[in-house]
């Protein structure tokens, strides 16, 4: 699991070469994934390398943050140029896969204009646990309330390296979002 209280800001978020998000411990990598998507296409971790990953958890019952966030990548998302964006794959991880089918995820996907920028990850929670402990986040399921669980946006570079995270009510914007992920894209 990864300590959550090791991030710290830089404070050097408006440099244009610097994240905007808070900057974890440096080496850690992206876990080993293979997740089926809302489509049923399954993503393997393989499948990212050389681009940059945006990963967050989310619950589509939830009304707090998730909406938010999913907003949120889609519009920093666009905010990117064609090239730009052929190098980024975002990705929600469920963190309540009984309530998060299918239909739901389309639902709550279309609902918040991310239908075509996320693919939202959904497997029985068996498979799912371990990848929640990887990443050191609170599940929904776990807490019983939709709305309370983690939801980070963690910003993976293009060698699979964690390099940055945004934080719905804090510093996740659009603009900050596409800023990231360019500095990603440069690194």
């Amino acid at each position: 699991a990864i300590p959550v209280a090791l991030f710290a800001f830089t404070g050097e978020g408006d440099a244009e070469n610097s994240f905007r998000g808070s900057r974890p411990p440096e080496g850690i990598e992206l876990p080993e994934l293979a997740l089926p998507d809302q489509d049923g296409h399954v993503l393997r971790t393989g499948d990212l390398r050389g681009k940059v990953a945006l990963v967050t958890f989310l619950d589509t019952q939830c009304e707090a943050s998730c909406p938010l966030i999913a907003s949120a990548m889609a519009d920093g998302l666009d905010r990117l140029t064609a090239a730009e964006r052929e190098g980024v794959v975002a990705l929600a991880i469920s963190v309540d896969p009984a309530e998060d089918t299918a239909a739901s995820v389309r639902r709550f996907l279309a609902r918040h204009g991310a239908e075509d920028a996320l693919r939202y990850l959904v497997a029985p929670e068996t498979e799912l646990r371990p990848l929640w402990e990887t990443f050191g986040v609170a599940a929904s399921v776990d807490t019983g309330i939709d709305d309370l669980h983690s939801a980070p946006v963690r910003i993976y570079n293009p060698s699979g390296v964690w390099a940055a995270t945004l934080h719905a009510g804090a510093d996740l914007t659009p603009q900050s979002l596409a800023h990231d992920v360019r500095v990603a894209l440069s690194s």
